[in-house]
């Protein structure tokens, strides 16, 4: 008997296996919960269904995987379709994990300054309103003490050249959290999120991963940089019910890198000798 036996939930967004979503719904699934997953819709000339095959490979050998399902979430429709789904398979269910954010490449790419209007309109709707929109639908059939969880990044805290205009979405992103928790807390509904140090994925490539890895090796306190496995285990934990005391928080798991002040022992690397 697992921590998650008899749970149910939703996991939307996993991308692939490099996924934190799927991270996190491998712990739950390996303690017994089952979920219901969305995945990006295909394109309608996309005749292989990349996008759908890259997650039913994570997700057909999984028995407590209940179903796959794709989802736009600029479509009130579409989310609502997969809210129902979930009340057809579980009836109730006691976690949401909401991993879904997208902006345009040459908006991300560009100054913050530069991001075009349309380019803040869709950025700002995929990463941060869709959190509100999922929170508002799946309201009508989360149990008491259930928890909703989405994914951010320090990058909405403080300045991370190369995050751009992700940046101003993951701060939306935050105090949507800390709203969503006070507009959900009568209902027993806690929501919270998990900033996670760089890893590689896709989402991850867009936004120079490959740049911050070494600097959060160099930088955090613990000399490392963190895993999949870390943040899976720490998801898992806000959506459980050993976390029943906790709502509108950001957990850090990022091995210690956004308590820091000054680049720490990085600065060894960088002062000249005699120094």
């Amino acid at each position: 008997m697992g921590r998650f036996s008899g749970a149910t939930g939703l996991v939307l967004g996993v991308a692939n296996d490099h996924s934190i979503a799927w991270a996190i719904a491998k712990e739950i699934l390996g303690e017994g919960g089952r979920i219901g997953f969305s995945h990006l819709p295909d394109r309608p000339d996309d005749e292989r269904q990349r996008n759908r095959r890259r997650v039913a490979l994570l997700t057909d050998p999984e028995p407590n995987a209940a179903f796959l399902v794709p989802m736009d979430v600029s479509s009130d429709d579409q989310i609502a379709s997969v809210i129902d789904r979930g009340r057809q398979e579980f009836g109730t269910i006691d976690f949401v994990i909401h991993s879904i954010a997208y902006a345009p490449m040459e908006d991300l790419k560009g100054e913050t300054t530069n991001c075009s209007r349309e380019g803040f309109r869709t950025a700002m709707e995929t990463s941060a309103y869709s959190l509100l929109a999922v929170g508002r639908m799946a309201r009508t059939i989360l149990s008491k003490d259930s928890a909703i969880l989405t994914l951010t990044y320090f990058g909405g805290e403080k300045v991370v050249p190369g995050y751009n205009i992700m940046g101003v979405c993951k701060a939306t992103l935050d105090a949507c959290v800390k709203y969503m928790a006070y507009d959900l807390g009568p209902a027993g509904v806690r929501v919270n999120a998990v900033s996670a140090g760089p890893l590689r994925t896709l989402a991850g490539r867009g936004a120079g991963v490959e740049d911050m890895l070494g600097l959060y090796e160099h930088m955090s306190p613990m000399g490392r940089n963190i895993t999949h496995e870390e943040v899976g285990k720490a998801g898992a934990w806000l959506v459980s019910k050993e976390s029943l005391g906790i709502t509108g928080e950001i957990l850090h798991v990022d091995a210690g890198y956004n308590i820091m002040g000054s680049p720490g022992r990085l600065l060894n690397l960088v002062r000249k000798p005699g120094e």
